[in-house]
């Protein structure tokens, strides 16, 4: 199963260079790192992104997160994905733009 996650450009380039990440500012509040699903992603975005452009979306196949990933009640109550370590670079599927257009995140056809 693949899951995602939005980076900020910033955030990106940093995971890109270390190879690792704690994650965006939130991550390192609640101490791991939030993912959704593919039903998830576009209101993920809708309110912890609104308006900001020059966002990344990655793709992260489960099976690369072994134990680490743990499913665990969010917005209500459906279960989010959370990865209890830090994310490496070798954990990313793909990577692509999220363009923003007329105010809405435009994300990949086909996403699972």
């Amino acid at each position: 199963m693949v899951i995602y996650k939005i980076f900020r450009a910033a955030e990106w380039a940093e995971l890109r260079a270390s190879g690792q990440s704690a994650g965006a500012p939130v991550d390192l509040a609640d101490g791991y790192v939030h993912f959704s699903t593919a039903e998830q992603a576009a209101e993920t975005a809708a309110k912890h992104f609104a308006g900001e452009d020059g966002l990344v979306l990655l793709g992260v196949e489960t099976d690369r997160l072994g134990d680490d990933l743990r499913w665990e009640p969010s917005r209500g109550g459906a279960l989010f994905p959370h990865l209890y370590r830090e994310l490496r670079l070798s954990d990313v599927a793909w990577a692509q733009p999220l363009p923003l257009m007329d105010g809405k995140h435009q994300f990949p056809a086909g996403m699972e």
